[in-house]
Parts: structure tokens; C-alpha cells; sequence
């Protein structure tokens, strides 16, 4: 069966809450913070304006979901001594949002704002690359991978990074998903971000992000200061970068558009994942477990990153009986 990524009707959106949606699928990383966190929610299909909900336990939750059925349903990534206030902010997890449609470059053909099979199989694979930056460089190890309906959500609660500044995560960014050229005149050989002394590797994890984005590029792709020429002999040479052989390529290019043609390519790995949800310490998120109306698909918690498929695995059982 073909799955289409339509919205839910009122009547299937009921049926989800009231049949399949069950609060024992929220995460542990969830529940176990539950008093700590603000929820919002979305009735109307029109943004998260029911903001500031607090729920004491579990079970209030489950209530509030069964008998709302909302639209949308959020929880933030802070953890407040007042959440319903929002206030006495205490830590907050990192965050690196991927969403398909935000790819920016991206190999399907969608219209702008939609999504389909394979540019989500795409932001599986950039989030697999974040995933591995995270565990080899930074050694996290608590980090949560969630389907969020049309694209990923990373969401990291080390205690490391949890109690870390918006700066600090904006450098954080910028090192994993490699947006920032590698200072090469630095002599000390790493990079210190307060918690983390990173080994010098910057400038290889830079490379690999480079390698991903100019293997992904197509002729109709638009980069900042780079001519139609340049763009052309980039697709004529990149094959040298498949066994990276990067002085092949760069000889090809020739060192000053090649200069000019990795400067590009910064600027596009930064819109990899969208930054200002990493360094808002008070974002709130889609609510694991529960349904995005404008795709009907489940915002799903991943237990296997490499065998998950959302086609699979996050589809509500009311797809599968609608009738064409």
C-alpha cells in the first residue's frame, strides 16, 4: 500500500487518540521530567497557542490527550522549577532539528514545503552523520533519535550540554555539522568549548560535511558566489571525491575558486539543521508519540536508527483504512 502524507481529518484524528495513542509510548527521558516541563498544544491547526499546560503525572496527561485530541502537541526541552510560568530555568537538552522539507540540497523532486520517500531517507542519513560527530568527537552517549513526522529530531541530555549556554551550543553546532571553515594557522592543534577539548579533527569532520554536500548537488542548485561555470566543473570533478582524493579535485577546480566553492558550501552545511531550534533553550518540540496532522504520522521514538523506516514504523493504523 502507498502511503500519502495528507492531512488527518477531525473524525481520523479522533480515532488515533481514542484507540491507538497510548501514554505509555511518551519516552522515559519524557515521563521521568514530566513536572519539570511545559506543554503546548495546537487545537485548530493554526500553531501552539494553548501554551504554559503543566501536568503533576502521567496519568493527568493521558486525560488531557483523550479528551482534547489536539491538532499538535508539544513539550518544551526546558526543565523549569516553574514550568507554568516558565520560570527558574534549570537546563535544557540540545537539539538538532532536521526536517526533510528544510534539506538544502536535496535530491527528490518536491515542491517546495512537501516531502516524500526519499528526501526523508536523506535526513536519516544527515542524521546518522550528527549522531556519529556526537558519540566519536563529543563522547555524548544520551542521546535520543525521534521521527517527528517530516523529518528528525536529535535530542541530547548529557549533563554536559544540558546546563550549556546558547553561545556554546551555536559553536557546538557549527563544529557537528561541519558549517564553520577550520582555522588552519591554529597551532595548538584543538578546539576548547568549555566542557570539550575537541582534537584537532575539526578540519576532517569539516570535509566529510563538505564531501556529503557537493556529492548532493545538482545543476538547478543555487550557491552563494558560485557561477554557473564553477557549478559545472564542481558535477564534472567531484567523482575524485568519492575516494577522496581532494588534491585531485582541488587541482581540477583550481585553488582559488576552489576556495571560493568551500566558502559555498559552509554556508550550506549551517542550513543543515535549523540552529535556532539548537540554541533556544526554551523550544518546545513535538510530543513523541503523538500525531502530526498535516502528514498523518506518528512522531515516533527511534530504538534503531539503521533498521527504522517511517513507513514502517510511524504510520497510524487509520491510513491503512482509508479508502481511496
Amino acid at each position: 500500500m502507498e502511503i500519502k502524507l495528507q492531512p488527518a481529518t477531525n473524525y481520523e484524528r479522533k480515532i488515533f487518540y481514542k484507540e491507538e495513542w497510548d501514554v505509555n509510548d511518551v519516552p522515559d527521558f519524557v515521563i521521568d521530567s514530566l513536572t519539570s516541563r511545559e506543554f503546548g498544544f495546537d487545537h485548530y491547526g493554526q500553531g501552539p497557542n494553548d501554551r504554559y499546560k503543566t501536568f503533576p503525572d502521567a496519568l493527568r496527561l493521558k486525560r488531557f490527550m483523550k479528551v482534547k485530541q489536539p491538532f499538535a502537541a508539544y513539550c518544551s526541552v526546558a526543565f523549569y522549577d516553574k514550568p507554568k510560568q516558565r520560570k527558574g530555568w534549570k537546563q535544557s537538552e540540545l537539539v538538532f532539528d532536521v526536517d526533510a522539507k528544510d534539506v538544502p540540497i536535496r535530491t527528490c523532486d518536491c515542491n517546495e514545503g512537501e516531502v516524500c520517500d526519499k528526501c526523508l531517507s536523506q535526513a536519516k542519513d544527515i542524521v546518522l552523520m550528527i549522531k556519529d560527530v556526537l558519540e566519536g568527537d563529543l563522547g555524548l552517549k544520551n542521546i535520543n533519535m525521534i521521527y517527528s513526522g517530516r523529518g528528525y529530531h536529535v535530542r541530547v541530555l548529557d549533563e554536559s550540554v544540558m546546563t550549556s549556554s546558547s553561545d556554546l551550543r551555536g559553536q557546538i553546532v557549527q563544529y557537528v555539522i561541519g558549517a564553520k571553515e577550520p582555522d588552519l594557522s591554529n597551532s595548538m592543534g584543538f578546539t576548547n568549548l568549555q566542557h570539550f577539548i575537541i582534537p584537532y579533527g575539526y578540519s576532517k569532520n569539516f570535509t566529510k560535511w563538505s564531501k556529503y554536500t557537493i556529492l548532493h548537488l545538482t545543476e538547478k542548485s543555487k550557491l552563494d558566489n558560485v557561477n554557473t561555470k564553477l557549478l559545472k566543473d564542481t558535477l564534472k570533478f567531484r567523482h575524485f571525491l568519492e575516494d577522496d582524493q581532494w588534491g585531485m579535485f582541488r587541482g581540477n577546480i583550481g585553488p582559488i575558486r576552489f576556495n571560493k566553492l568551500i566558502s559555498a558550501v559552509a554556508r550550506i552545511n549551517m542550513s543543515i539543521t535549523d540552529t535556532k531550534v539548537s540554541i533556544d533553550l526554551k523550544r518546545i518540540l513535538r510530543l513523541p508519540s503523538t500525531l502530526h496532522s498535516k502528514v498523518s504520522m506518528k512522531s515516533t521514538l527511534i530504538k534503531n536508527i539503521e533498521t527504522f523506516d517511517p513507513f514502517d514504523d510511524a504510520v497510524p493504523q487509520f491510513v491503512y483504512e482509508r479508502k481511496d
